[in-house]
């Protein structure tokens, strides 16, 4: 396959009624490691709206099982984009987010924002450090996917454009972006699993907490109260990061498509996992919890 191959297979499709195969191909082909730090950042954003950082550190789960809730958070995710809305697996996955999340009081509006950090950061990390830029046609088509998923989600008033989600996100985070015990304690623990993921580990620990503040911008950090980093490490940071799209121009295609359970930073399920018993299950859960069927293999790429 020829480097642009990917995007020419993606311009070919229908946005508004393939899009699970376009999101499918940008985020296991074309940008599988842009798109995992995207999303991993999208939720860090979210810890910094008060409501949701301090659900979460109530939890206990994002403090004392970090490792845990990350890994489930990716399968879940992966279980939907792997095979699809209305699969087995996929509803599966559905299922489980919305048992989750249907045992705490959680406001449609902030639903509604986590999902826009999951329309919006990508395509704005993508254009800041991907080895191209999102078309046209493949920004409406990952917007679409995250609109269907928010929709079996039970989430009301979804935006309808990338515009609208990116409008509706600022104007969020300008409202309601403001620190919080909570909130900064699960940021901090979010930074230092970070740090434990290969290759980070082998660097020091202050060194990637550095790095990872460096591409924050001013308000997110102002919101858990982290010092601003300097412009000479802002720079730095993010001009590795534009380096490294430079050499990954010069990759060949990924021909195998690299899902959530082939990374390296997916640890708690050696010998495998089954969807329907990934997540939590709080005693206040509304939906009764059975074992399920739906198991897949923890293999290597």
């Amino acid at each position: 396959m020829k480097r642009f191959d990917l995007r020419h297979r993606t311009e070919r499709l229908d946005p508004e009624t393939q899009h699970e195969e376009i999101y499918r191909i940008l985020a296991t082909q074309e940008f599988p490691w842009d798109i995992n730090q995207a999303l991993s950042f999208a939720l860090f954003r979210t810890y910094a709206v008060p409501t949701i950082g301090r659900l979460l550190f109530e939890t206990g789960e994002f403090t004392e099982r970090v490792q845990k809730r990350y890994d489930d958070t990716g399968l879940i995710l992966d279980a939907v984009l792997e095979h699809g809305f209305t699969s087995d697996p996929g509803r599966a996955g559905i299922r489980r987010m919305n048992q989750m999340h249907g045992s705490y009081d959680i406001s449609n509006d902030d639903m509604r924002y986590v999902l826009s950090t999951f329309v919006v950061t990508p395509v704005r990390w993508i254009d800041d450090f991907g080895w191209r830029k999102l078309t046209r046609n493949e920004i409406v088509g990952s917007t679409n996917y995250y609109r269907a998923l928010g929709k079996y989600m039970g989430i009301k008033e979804i935006p309808e454009t990338f515009e609208a989600f990116e409008t509706f996100l600022d104007d969020y985070e300008r409202e309601h972006f403001l620190f919080d015990q909570g909130g900064r304690a699960v940021a901090d623990s979010t930074l230092e699993l970070l740090c434990t993921f290969p290759p980070n580990n082998l660097a020091p620990a202050a060194l990637i907490k550095r790095f990872s503040w460096a591409l924050m911008d001013d308000p997110l950090l102002d919101a858990f109260a982290y010092r601003r980093p300097s412009r000479l490490v802002r720079t730095l940071s993010r001009g590795a990061l534009k380096a490294r799209a430079r050499l990954v121009r010069f990759y060949p295609v990924r021909t195998e498509p690299k899902f959530a359970r082939d990374l390296p930073n997916i640890r708690s399920y050696p010998t495998g996992y089954e969807v329907e018993k990934l997540g939590t299950f709080p005693r206040t859960c509304p939906v009764q919890h059975t074992n399920g069927t739906v198991a897949r293999e923890n293999t290597a790429s």
